[in-house]
């Protein structure tokens, strides 16, 4: 490879960071043809974009990146794959669902919303986060909550006062 095709690789990788907010680094020494098959086809129902790169040309993209990927560099050893996705938890629901039928899938690091999780034991904090649909239903039923105890309180008292004046109107 010819130092312009690598840095044509490298802008091309620099580019996906910095349009991706929720990536991920994966190792999947390990995994036969058949479950790095199957692993590809679960990436694309959750769409979740799975590429295996060079751990350099990764290394390269990170430093010229605007974003601050803090130690995740430091995890670039071995066999590396990036998964980037929309939502923050799919690629971690997404391995701990693989999990169960192959444990050589290992979770290197992550990058959400520039907060950066370092290692495998992370994975069920990562999986475990929730999504901004997730938050803003949330919020919104914590807004709805004081409302409708409002109203349900107006309506049971418009039904009390309404039977106070009716028993005095009959006395």
């Amino acid at each position: 490879m010819t130092k312009e095709e690598k840095s044509v690789v490298i802008e091309d990788l620099t580019a996906q960071l910095a349009a991706n907010h929720v990536i991920y680094l994966a190792d999947l020494t390990g995994l036969n043809a058949k479950e790095t098959s199957d692993l590809r086809r679960a990436c694309f129902k959750a769409n979740i974009k799975l590429a295996v790169v060079k751990n350099t040309f990764l290394a390269k993209a990170m430093e010229a990146s605007d974003k601050n990927f803090g130690d995740l560099p430091s995890v670039l050893k071995g066999n590396t794959s990036v998964m980037y996705a929309e939502v923050g938890n799919a690629p971690a629901k997404l391995i701990k669902n693989f999990r169960k039928k192959s444990e050589k899938l290992l979770l290197k690091g992550a990058y959400i919303e520039e907060a950066v999780f370092i290692g495998d034991d992370q994975l069920d904090a990562l999986s475990s986060i929730k999504s901004k649909e997730e938050l803003i239903g949330d919020i919104i039923a914590l807004l709805q909550s004081p409302a409708k105890n409002v109203v349900s309180a107006l309506k049971s008292g418009g039904g009390k006062i309404a039977g106070i004046v009716k028993t005095l109107s009959e006395r």
